[in-house]
């Protein structure tokens, strides 16, 4: 037996496919916006490599990081004694978004807070190393 759509019916579907199509245009839009930030130069950074330290979770985490013409480009984790499931991977990902934003002002991730806090203030403590040396 053939399917018979009702008028109303296809104009409520059609209505539903331009509303999820709107939707999703303005998030894509949300999105595009965002990344305006990655590679921008981090003002006021000498270039070199930058250690700093600070307290995680479970301990000290230790980074390094590389910045060139002012901008990040790349972090290594020195040392950390998070938690490889929760922590470490949190601690992975804050590295991706601080990579891809060049810049240590981001959320820490949900349910590895203090890892994610230890991370950052890490990566801040090299960053302020960093500004030391440019200023002198």
């Amino acid at each position: 037996m053939p399917l018979i759509y009702t008028e109303a019916f296809m104009r409520f579907f059609n209505f539903s496919v331009l509303a999820l199509a709107l939707a999703l245009t303005l998030v894509l839009a949300a999105c595009a916006g965002m990344g305006g930030r990655g590679g921008s130069a981090v003002p006021g950074f000498a270039d070199g490599e930058y250690e700093g330290m600070a307290q995680g979770y479970r301990g000290t985490i230790h980074v390094r990081v590389q910045i060139d013409q002012g901008t990040i480009s790349w972090i290594e984790i020195l040392e950390s004694s998070e938690d490889r499931f929760v922590g470490s991977a949190a601690i992975e990902e804050m590295q991706a978004l601080a990579l891809a934003y060049n810049t240590p002002d981001i959320d820490a991730v949900s349910g590895a807070t203090e890892s994610s806090e230890g991370f950052l203030a890490a990566l801040s403590n090299a960053l302020e190393n960093a500004r030391t040396r440019k200023s002198n």
